[in-house]
């Protein structure tokens, strides 16, 4: 009899033993599905609303830069704006994503591939002055002859204060989430800032052209880490934006 009790006894501990193992674990998955939840309803009412245009970079017969590994800079910048896009809608923004696919926005055998991609880059700024956006994001990968180069910059037209603090806000959040670039926003000419009406950014998100980041550019988790970064930068902005302008942030 004694020893059938030590081992009823034996049985019901281990027994009490997985159920808190479980427990703790379903308690744990809880806390990061409610902590990510509660943090989107905390700072996505910033951006509801706003009239966002993000344009993957290249697609089509312009494939942009290509790393020696083989990926094209048109594709990964694809993925991270489909992916930005998502959390934006999610968010509450109006969202205009200038391609969904390997497209470009210039008319089929309308010229030279020189005349196709000004017809394309005009096509995307015309695009968003349509829309009325608040905000133009252009999103690049960036090649150097020498692969040492690395690290997610942006830039901003140096005549548009609204796009440095845009470009700065963003930067931020890349070297923080991220966690490895140390580059800091730069002014830049570029078509498209230059002609946009509204503030605009261009996020040059690696170099193509260092190996092991085209590599980690090509993951989809690291793409979905670049499209979050960008996104916390976003929101970063517009919060910093509202409570200057007077209105206290609800928690």
């Amino acid at each position: 009899m004694r020893l059938v009790y030590f081992k009823t006894l034996q049985i019901r501990r281990i027994h009490t033993s997985i159920f808190l193992v479980a427990l703790a674990l379903a308690l744990m998955k809880l806390d990061a599905v409610w902590g990510t939840t509660h943090e989107k309803t905390v700072t996505s009412w910033a951006i509801a609303n706003r009239v966002i245009v993000i344009d993957p970079g290249h697609g089509g017969i312009d494939p942009g830069a290509v790393g020696s590994n083989g990926v094209r800079e048109k594709d990964i910048v694809l993925q991270v704006g489909k992916r930005l896009n998502y959390l934006l809608n999610e968010a509450g923004a109006k969202v205009i994503i200038t391609r969904q696919s390997d497209t470009d926005l210039s008319t089929p055998g309308s010229g030279s591939l020189l005349a196709r991609k000004r017809e394309d880059l005009n096509k995307r700024v015309e695009l968003a002055h349509k829309n009325k956006a608040d905000f133009y994001l252009s999103i690049h990968a960036n090649a150097f002859p020498a692969s040492r180069w690395r690290g997610a910059q942006t830039f901003y037209q140096s005549n548009q204060p609204e796009g440095k603090k845009l470009a700065e806000a963003i930067q931020s959040e890349l070297v923080r989430i991220m966690g490895n670039t140390t580059r800091t926003a730069k002014p830049g000419d570029f078509y498209t800032t230059r002609n946009t009406r509204m503030a605009a950014v261009i996020v040059e998100i690696g170099f193509i052209s260092n190996p092991q980041e085209a590599a980690l550019m090509a993951d989809p988790a690291y793409q979905r880490k670049l499209a979050y970064a960008i996104y916390s930068g976003l929101v970063k902005h517009y919060t910093e934006q509202i409570n200057n302008s007077g209105n206290k942030v609800i928690r």
